[in-house]
């Protein structure tokens, strides 16, 4: 028995806490820096001005490109003329936007949009992951750099070249393609005289010029995948289809979860330079996206309706922000991946 005032001699003593095992000095330091007050902006900017320099020149390009035309949207609401100007012009409210639904165009154009662009993403969306993930196991570094220069090239064609580029090799008497279904016995097609040809033509060339540099954001995430993932499967007797799609494919699903988001904010924007370009009488059907028929309306009628190409704009534009929120909030929920 052991009285009141013993003690054990196997009692451990207690831990102390992390602050009272620091150093006098180190505690000293740590309460003033705990009180240093932080850095105005003003300051900041003092000290860091280049970089303010260097992003003042965006910024100011962002206001006068991107904000300051938004004043011009409420023509949108009003029965604009030139003479009176924007704020001289009536306010007619949700007139043309009424306009615009209820007019025969629109259910045509809401088709035609909506099934180039998703037939587009469809089509073209998978093309530079496949890319990326074949570029990144090719183990011979001439033939991987061959390949992505090949790639890569047709991105810095300009639009103009690439549709004259579809138009001299579907030309229905010299054209290249007709020239080889001549050799089986066949007959010329007017390729882009055929509305049913129109978006074929459209998507897979646009598939040709943007594929290999839409690339280069995978094969960017795809370095940051650690090379011992890749020898510990080699180890365990993954085959290279196994790592890619266990490895790598995984590393760039963030990317691709983000990019599918923008492409689906933009769902009622396709490619408009591209499409006026391939555009004839033949094709109109399929070829009429709402880009093009508010700049017909807007600027190339005789007597341009610039409140009507305005509120379709509008509408357009509210639309693909709605989409983009609700695409945002679908990827942040399953995918654990967003914008915001």
């Amino acid at each position: 028995m052991t009285g009141p005032t013993e003690t054990r001699a196997d009692t451990q003593p207690t831990a102390k806490p992390p602050a009272a095992r620091q150093s006098p000095e180190a505690r000293r330091k740590g309460r003033v820096e705990a009180a240093k007050p932080a850095l105005g902006l003003g300051l900041r900017i003092r000290r860091n001005w280049q970089l303010y320099a260097m992003l003042a020149l965006p910024l100011i390009w962002l206001a006068i490109f991107a904000y300051w035309p938004m004043y011009g949207v409420i023509i949108a609401f009003k029965d604009y003329n030139v003479v009176s100007g924007i704020w001289g012009s009536p306010w007619v409210g949700m007139k043309y936007f009424e306009r615009f639904v209820e007019s025969y165009q629109f259910w045509r154009l809401i088709k035609n949009t909506v099934f180039l662009h998703v037939y587009e993403l469809v089509a073209t969306f998978p093309l530079p992951i496949i890319l990326a993930l074949c570029l990144n196991t090719v183990r011979k570094k001439w033939f991987s750099r061959s390949a992505q220069l090949i790639t890569y090239a047709p991105h810095f064609i300009s639009t103009v070249v690439v549709v004259g580029l579809v138009v001299v090799l579907t030309n229905p008497n010299t054209g290249v393609a007709n020239k080889v279904i001549g050799l089986f016995g066949f007959g010329p097609v007017d390729f882009l005289g055929d509305a049913g040809l129109f978006r074929h033509i459209y998507v897979w060339s646009g598939a040709w010029q943007t594929m290999g540099f839409a690339a280069i954001i995978y094969l960017a995430a795809l370095t940051s995948v650690p090379p011992e993932l890749h020898e510990a499967a080699i180890v365990d007797g993954a085959s290279r289809l196994r790592r890619m799609w266990h490895i790598d494919l995984p590393a760039i699903v963030p990317v691709a979860v983000i990019l599918l988001i923008l492409n689906i904010g933009s769902i009622l924007s396709v490619g408009f330079e591209k499409v006026l370009l391939m555009q004839n009488n033949l094709n109109l059907d399929t070829a009429e996206v709402i880009d093009t028929y508010v700049y017909k309306i807007g600027l190339a009628s005789a007597v341009p309706q610039f409140s009507y190409a305005t509120a379709i704009g509008l509408f357009r534009s509210v639309i693909g922000l709605v989409l983009l929120v609700l695409a945002n909030t679908f990827a942040r929920r399953f995918a654990k991946s967003s914008l915001w």
